[in-house]
């Protein structure tokens, strides 16, 4: 049997082939849209993709399904409760998908969404299971939320409730070698408390995960509601897409250099422009109206939510990472990336922008402190809910950066401003899509909560303080 998971870090993404060896028959499970590895390994080990399946409609990212149905001639399989506007295989509980001798069982695992379904593995028909991809349902640490299948639109508890059946009844019950390969890891917005651990086994979940204790069912409804990351706005639109007969991904395409006069005149337009470079290079010089979203973090996510999917982008990246930034905005269906300009370490802009640079204020935590105390400043945490439980800077304003751009009605302007998140990253996505937007007078604090926690906190607190 093979059996190969690709991880991608910037969407804390999983996928799965599965062939066997006897055949040349295999799987793709929830493969994200560039489809160009899948289809390379496949050659490379002998195998004819004949089937891709998707745990559930995903809302994170665009999923592969039309690419390898395209490029492969492969059946699309969903849940099924799944409804597509094209032709789909409907797997049902206890259904098996056979690859030859390797087996896939199907097991409907509602509650992350109604369509969910998770995948049994057997190297053989009769064999004690080896493997079970699990989706969104059982994560490493978690379980998936229950409030994306339609984004709160009044099924989250029944979800909920459907998710404590699928986990005990359905999941637990497995044997404890059983290895559970999930769809998502740590940092995912798909849960709360997701591992940087990408595999586990069932016994394993079954002693350390938290949200699979011994409780009641309503216990296990209130703990799993609460506390969840905000949703990024273009999760909505990923839905629609994975459910829609929507344009394939060119995956030949490749974004063109522009010239300092064509990024002038597209930011005059209201082109959205990503600046792609660290905080540290963004603060010490950017283009007036770019928003800094760097390419080491989470950025494909975090640019669907400073940018509306069909926007037209332009992006500022080191040397080397333009097209990968572009690719990246197109696993979760942002395909307006248009151009790139190049800006290497020592930070210099062609001669013709060098009106438009700008340098980003930043606050220590000794200055915020003062400003604090002289009540000359207003704080504004840009982190998620469960973040906010680990502790909060006194009389900060809370609002989660995937809310940000929705909720700039909010932002008092009498005082000065200053965001925060964990680490600092992501506050210097937030200070400079507030400067876009026109609110003056923002930083971001150096080192986030993790900084001024360690100034103000026990020292067993920065454990889970966080990072980013």
């Amino acid at each position: 049997m093979i059996l190969e998971q690709y991880y991608i870090e910037c969407l804390s993404h999983a996928s799965y082939l599965i062939g066997d060896e006897s055949t040349g028959r295999a799987v793709v499970v929830d493969p994200r849209r560039d489809v160009t590895e899948y289809l390379a390994d496949a050659r490379r080990l002998g195998l004819t993709l004949e089937g891709v399946i998707n745990t559930h409609f995903h809302a994170d990212f665009v999923s592969g399904h039309l690419e390898l149905a395209d490029a492969a001639g492969a059946w699309i399989g969903f849940g099924e409760a799944a409804d597509t506007d094209y032709p789909i295989r409907r797997l049902r509980h206890g259904e098996h998908v056979s690859l030859g001798e390797v087996d896939l069982e199907v097991l409907s695992t509602p509650g992350h969404t109604w369509e969910s379904i998770s995948l049994l593995v057997r190297e053989r028909p009769l064999d004690t299971p080896t493997a079970v991809l699990t989706g969104d349902a059982l994560f490493i640490g978690d379980v998936g939320r229950p409030d994306l299948a339609n984004l709160g639109a009044g099924t989250t508890a029944d979800l909920a409730r459907a998710m404590y059946r699928t986990i005990h009844e359905t999941l637990l019950p497995l044997p404890d070698p059983v290895t559970v390969l999930p769809a998502h890891g740590a940092g995912s917005s798909c849960g709360k408390n997701l591992s940087a651990e990408l595999t586990s086994t069932i016994g394993e979940q079954r002693r350390t995960n938290p949200t699979v204790q011994p409780m009641t069912e309503d216990a296990f409804v209130a703990l799993i509601t609460a506390g969840q990351p905000a949703v990024p706005s273009y999760f909505a639109a990923d839905v629609a897409l994975n459910k829609t007969n929507r344009p394939l991904l060119d995956r030949q395409r490749r974004i063109p250099e522009v010239t300092a006069t064509q990024l002038r005149n597209e930011l005059g337009a209201g082109t959205h422009v990503l600046d792609a470079r660290s905080p540290d290079d963004f603060a010490a010089g950017h283009l007036a109206g770019s928003v800094n979203v760097g390419f080491e973090g989470r950025f494909a996510e975090t640019g669907g939510m400073v940018a509306d999917l069909g926007e037209r982008i332009l992006l500022i990246t080191y040397p080397g990472q333009e097209q990968d930034a572009a690719m990246r905005l197109a696993r979760i269906g942002s395909d307006g990336a248009a151009g790139f300009l190049n800006v290497d370490g020592d930070g210099a802009f062609p001669a013709d922008l060098t009106d438009l640079v700008r340098t980003a204020p930043r606050t220590t935590v000794l200055e915020l402190d003062r400003l604090r105390t002289a009540g000359a400043i207003t704080v504004i945490d840009i982190r998620n809910p469960g973040e906010r439980e680990m502790g909060v800077i006194p009389e900060a304003v809370p609002i989660p950066l995937a809310q940000l751009r929705s909720r700039l009605g909010e932002i008092p302007s009498a005082l000065p401003i200053v965001v925060h998140c964990a680490g600092g990253w992501r506050s210097s996505v937030a200070a400079s899509l507030l400067r876009a937007h026109g609110v003056e007078q923002v930083s971001d604090l150096v080192g986030g909560y993790t900084a001024w926690a360690a100034q103000h906190c026990p020292p067993d607190h920065l454990a889970t303080a966080g990072a980013e």
